[in-house]
């Protein structure tokens, strides 16, 4: 078939592909077509792609096609790796009901039907099938040497900055993710040992590489691959903010009209304990601090409405309006500001408010059950046939390390004078309260506002993390880390992954980069064969379509699994609506974005982030 014959079928029923998409109350002549017209309909888009590109049609074709796509993902890349007896039993009688109107502290009972499903300490989930899923072994496990890929592949020699974005942008990928997944921590028995280059100037020879902490519900004798379990909620719950138990969620409560924690200088007093945390830095603390301010708002806001509600009431609820308002920020704003192609500009605000549009929902409320006429958020719930889990896919292609710059510049919001200029080091863990004490919130912000992020693409991986050290004194190389993680969890290698996320398979490693300098890179560290290049390797190699801050095909997961973490949590789907959330925490999710967040807290920024649509994208400086 082609192309020309492809455009003028996708013509005909790209709206189509769309209004099967969901929504079996649709009435159209194609919804009425059932299950079989679909699936055509769905692999004419995968076939489209793979000869074309969604990204290289027109917009409404484009979406048609990536509407099919996400079909074919829904139905061919979801996979459970839980067995009912490895998963402990929770309490099935709380001591109270405010389980079934508000978030739990470890993401219990957010599914009724299996209160365990998403809750921490339950396994990660695939978006292959199980057998693809074994770790590979020695010596394929270390070829080539991850050390020797984190030095001629992925070290930053000059900074390649993303021009589109502001760090903010990279800030906050590292504290949704600090909601997401963590594989918890690795035990120091038994390391990986990598043997270095008689030129390698690193501390020791073989470099220590820890393993990922074995799943620990797992019985010895069980058949498959290895299970790792998420020490955080799956959940988009605000866990980074709220704590993933009790106990910590207790100890960030003020005990006050639902309140948290705030010091004196009105800042959320800084834990040492979490500051030594692998991770920490000023970028998380800047997130942390803002959405406890805005928690604390909601609360005063809730407290006015509602003068009777006790401290729970009144903490449940604004935590509920605060996560979702974390999660509409990131869909409907970060989302589109890293990936700039007009599709995913309408596409991602479509998983909110569906194609209808803004507009429409603040007017007219849901006009459909379709999750495309009327979004996801409000909709029914589906875990489309498989319980709901992150995936270990998913950690993979949000290994976004080279969006984080070495060097950061600090300059007032008032004026634009220069205050200080530190590198990251001088950011993070221990010394987060000295920077803190001596640049007001709103400087850190402005600054951060001001400056672009890395890109995320070979030979940008930032210096401070290939030497690392943690807290607790460990020294590690995080880009040769990444690399091994994946080969240890069993993700497969780039071309097999991509191939698997029904894209075309590439035939050498010149159809992977058209950067030829890179192309002879890639040869000599992988033999010439496309097959070996790792995930994360490839994924910074392939050229992104137009405007994309990241590849597509690391976006197969995202457009998969973005939309997922809606459609399966009730509190985005049939619990949103103002019985769950107050008709004040509805207003509130539909008034506010980034930018009045920042605003509200921080009215000094208006000059520099007040001209901009998109908090993420780079604001102008002042003076």
């Amino acid at each position: 078939m082609t192309k020309m014959n492809l455009l003028k079928i996708l013509g005909l029923v790209g709206l189509g592909v769309v209004a099967v998409t969901k929504g079996p109350k649709i009435v159209s002549a194609v919804s009425k077509r059932k299950k079989g017209l679909s699936d055509s309909l769905n692999k004419l888009a995968t076939s489209v792609d793979q000869s074309i590109g969604w990204d290289k049609l027109p917009v409404p074709l484009g979406l048609g096609v990536l509407a099919g796509i996400r079909n074919t993902l829904r139905k061919d890349n979801l996979y459970d790796t839980t067995e009912a007896s490895a998963i402990p039993t929770p309490d099935l009688i709380p001591n109270n009901q405010r389980y079934l109107t508000a978030r739990t502290p470890d993401g219990t009972f957010n599914d009724l039907s299996n209160p365990k499903m998403g809750a921490a300490g339950t396994r990660f989930g695939r978006n292959f099938p199980i057998e693809y899923g074994y770790p590979e072994t020695e010596p394929e496990l270390l070829s080539p040497n991850p050390r020797t890929v984190s030095r001629e592949l992925l070290t930053r020699h000059t900074f390649a900055p993303a021009t589109t974005l502001n760090v903010l942008a990279a800030a906050w990928l590292q504290f949704m993710i600090h909601d997401w997944f963590s594989h918890g921590s690795s035990p120091k028995e038994n390391p990986w040992k990598l043997p270095l280059n008689d030129d390698d100037s690193w501390h020791e020879n073989p470099m220590t590489v820890l393993r990922t902490r074995p799943d620990p519900t797992r019985a010895a004798d069980t058949d498959g691959p290895p299970t790792y379990v998420n020490t955080n909620s799956h959940w988009w719950d605000g866990s980074q903010v709220y704590g993933g138990s009790k106990e910590i969620q207790d100890s960030v409560r003020s005990g006050i009209d639902g309140k948290l924690k705030i010091a004196s200088n009105g800042l959320v007093p800084l834990n040492p304990e979490a500051l030594s945390q692998p991770g920490a830095w000023l970028g998380l603390v800047l997130f942390f601090n803002l959405f406890t301010l805005e928690h604390n708002a909601i609360c005063d806001r809730l407290r006015a409405e509602y003068p009777s509600w006790s401290d729970d009431d009144l903490f449940d609820k604004a935590q509920l309006i605060n996560s979702a308002l974390l999660a509409k920020i990131h869909t409907v704003e970060w989302t589109p500001g890293i990936l700039g192609h007009p599709a995913l500009q309408i596409g991602m605000r479509a998983n909110w408010w569906g194609l209808a549009g803004e507009w429409a929902y603040r007017n007219f409320g849901r006009l459909s059950r379709s999750e495309l006429i009327s979004g996801i958020v409000g909709g029914e719930t589906d875990h489309f046939g498989v319980p709901y889990a992150l995936t270990e896919e998913f950690v993979a292609v949000y290994r976004m390390h080279p969006l984080i710059p070495d060097d950061y510049t600090f300059r007032s919001a008032d004026n634009g004078a220069l205050l200080q200029q530190r590198d990251f080091n001088q950011i993070a863990g221990r010394k987060v309260p000295e920077v803190v004490d001596q640049i007001k919130m709103a400087d850190q912000l402005y600054s951060f506002g001001i400056a672009h992020p890395g890109a995320i693409q070979l030979h940008n991986y930032p210096r401070f993390l290939q030497t690392y050290e943690r807290p607790d004194g460990f020294i590690m190389d995080l880009a040769s880390t990444d690399i091994l993680r994946s080969r240890e969890l069993g993700v497969p290698r780039y071309n097999l992954f991509r191939t698997l996320l029904h894209k075309r398979p590439l035939n050498s490693i010149d159809e992977l980069t058209d950067n030829p300098e890179w192309a002879e890179e890639l040869k000599r560290v992988y033999d010439n064969d496309i097959d070996r290049v790792d995930t994360t390797v490839g994924l910074y190699a392939e050229r992104p379509p137009k405007g994309f801050g990241f590849s597509d095909t690391a976006f197969r997961i995202f457009v998969l699994m973005a939309s997922r973490r809606l459609n399966s949590d009730r509190f985005f789907t049939v619990d949103y609506t103002p019985k769950v959330y107050t008709q004040v925490g509805m207003q509130w999710l539909d008034d506010n974005t980034m930018k009045t967040v920042l605003l509200r807290h921080y009215p000094q920024l208006a000059p520099s982030v007040g001209k901009v649509k998109n908090a993420f994208s780079p604001w102008p400086g002042v003076g």
